[in-house]
């Protein structure tokens, strides 16, 4: 028995020294990495011809996860991104969609907009002429804020876990990804493209820190007038070398649809958009974010600092032209030289023995129909746009008596009732969503409809696609009707801009991504078990030895744990 008890104090004593040493090797900067589109499978599809230091970096020496998922069915930019900040579902966390539909003010909301915090920069508001993105021009508000994500993130308990000395900084392309990084305490950053610089709102800053003015004051944008996209290395030695024109590509404004893409002389409203398209808008948040990093002294001292990178020109350009096509392609390899060049500056200014990387996606992305049918796999499109003029739509509002419009919208995922249809008491709701989730189930290409009535009762089959949808629901804010399409159907009109393809499912193209954390103190390892994005959030409060976000529902990887 002494003996026994000599073993385990020895290991109680080794179990506190070890505790000790972890918690002064904390790292002095986490790198949170965000790709926008980055399916699963997209960094190793073309590895053979990835260069040293980008994603070999990583997968050479991190924590490789080959079968992560996200597990909410909404797969969409600020909700990914909100549950890889949060480790909650959107179900808690709020944003259950780019757009949903606000039954207060009876019109869409954009998922970041707030008309309290306009933009520090006059005129850096959506060019409606000139933007793709149709969730921006649904915008009602110049203001935008963190406010509607409705528990705390990462960033938001590394600050307050010190009382505020970590310093947290996010930066994108898109607004929706730096301030669903930054959290409600942090500070976010992302591109104008009607102003061609980066920019923030008054809910962050009063001013312009000197160094951003400075950075602005250089035209970043302009460093890619008269020039043009073109292939990193010789067509024949690309996959789909053959493949550069289709007839699913789209020709945004001009860009075209082959190589080389020009950006022109700088002078057509259309500009800063192509260089959203296409490698040059990641080029131009490494910019800002290496900016960041010197002038804010990110990881200059023992207090661990936060540091978002999302990169956004993945999911561009799998919309434009689609994840199987040769500006895809080269997107990759040139993604694979921007992380490189991020990395090797970490290194250079605070080391990567003193950073933690943790690198993933806020969701995948489907093939074009086109490429699909190419390969003899069914695919093809839907139009939500049609169903309030069906006859079966008809017949529902003769048997309940409605006037008027029954839909006032289809925010995807989500069909909402109109407002007075929602308000009539006269008409029982959830018999009225019964009746429609019945018809759209005869609708082509859908393959499962879900009231709001039966997502409040849980009376739905204990299934992965319905837990999905479960997890998307939030009484507030979600629609009366969750609408999954067919794999591989989807909606391709972004506003009336006809695109090649679009993400937005359940299904397994949409919510497989990597997961991968790297930096000190890890050895190479890759795991095939299954595991969520809700759990990256957890993981890096287990490391930090802090409290997990308030809405967080993740488990900690073992494997990262276990560096």
């Amino acid at each position: 028995m002494r003996k026994a008890l000599v073993t385990s104090c020895l290991f109680f004593a080794g179990s506190l020294l070890s505790s000790a040493v972890l918690a002064t090797q904390k790292p002095k900067l986490i790198v949170q990495i965000t790709v926008d589109q980055l399916r699963g499978d997209l960094p190793t599809r073309y590895f053979d011809r990835l260069g040293e230091g980008g994603f070999r970096y990583l997968w050479d020496t991190g924590v490789v996860y080959r079968d992560a998922h996200h597990a909410h069915a909404n797969t969409e930019t600020i909700v990914g991104h909100t549950t890889l900040a949060t480790g909650a579902n959107p179900s808690v966390h709020g944003m259950i969609g780019n757009l949903w539909f606000d039954r207060e003010t009876g019109f869409t909301t954009y998922n970041v907009e707030d008309s309290r915090y306009p933009l520090l920069t006059a005129g850096a508001t959506v060019d409606a002429d000139t933007e793709i993105d149709p969730t921006q021009r649904a915008a009602r508000s110049e203001g935008r804020s963190p406010a509607a994500i409705l528990v705390t993130t990462f960033s938001d308990e590394l600050r307050s876990n010190n009382d505020g000395n970590s310093k947290v900084v996010a930066v994108s392309v898109k607004d929706r990804g730096a301030i669903s990084m930054a959290g409600h305490s942090g500070t976010a950053y992302w591109f104008s493209k009607a102003k061609g610089e980066f920019v923030t709102s008054s809910y962050y800053l009063d001013q312009y820190p000197d160094w951003v003015l400075a950075f602005n004051a250089t035209k970043p944008a302009q460093q890619f007038a008269g020039q043009q996209w073109e292939l990193l290395h010789d067509q024949d030695s690309y996959l789909f070398g053959d493949s550069d024109d289709r007839a699913w590509e789209t020709d945004v404004a001009g860009f075209g649809r082959v190589f080389p893409h020009s950006f022109g002389d700088g002078t057509s409203p259309y500009f800063t958009t192509w260089l959203t398209l296409s490698p040059a808008g990641d080029s131009l948040v490494l910019d800002f974010a290496k900016k960041a990093l010197v002038e804010e002294k990110l990881g200059a001292d023992d207090t661990t600092d936060y540091l978002s990178v999302s990169f956004s020109a993945t999911d561009y350009v799998g919309h434009v032209f689609g994840p199987s096509s040769l500006e895809a392609e080269d997107n990759i390899l040139r993604l694979d030289r921007t992380l490189a060049d991020l990395f090797a500056f970490v290194d250079r200014q605070v080391g990567l023995d003193n950073t933690l990387i943790v690198l993933s996606a806020d969701h995948g992305g489907p093939d074009a129909p086109g490429y699909l049918n190419s390969q003899g796999i069914p695919s093809g499109y839907v139009d939500p746009e049609s169903w309030d003029k069906d006859g079966a739509i008809a017949r529902i509002k003769e048997k309940f008596n409605i006037q008027g419009p029954l839909i006032a919208t289809y925010d995807h995922p989500y069909l909402y009732f109109s407002p007075e249809v929602k308000n009539d008491p006269s008409i029982d709701q959830a018999a009225l969503e019964a009746a429609v989730v019945e018809e759209l189930l005869k609708f082509d290409g859908v393959a499962l409809a879900v009231s709001s009535a039966a997502l409040r009762k849980g009376a739905l089959p204990d299934t992965p696609l319905h837990r999905a949808v479960i997890n998307n629901f939030n009484a507030k804010r979600s629609g009366e009707v969750f609408v999954v399409f067919e794999p591989n159907r989807f909606i391709n009109d972004f506003d009336g801009l006809t695109v090649a393809s679009t993400h937005g499912s359940p299904w397994s193209y949409d919510s497989y991504v990597p997961i991968v954390f790297a930096g000190a103190g890890f050895t190479a390892k890759t795991s095939y078990r299954r595991v969520q994005t809700v759990d990256v959030a957890a993981t890096l409060s287990a490391l930090m030895g802090i409290k997990p976000p308030s809405g967080s529902v993740g488990e900690p990887l073992t494997e990262v744990l276990a560096r």
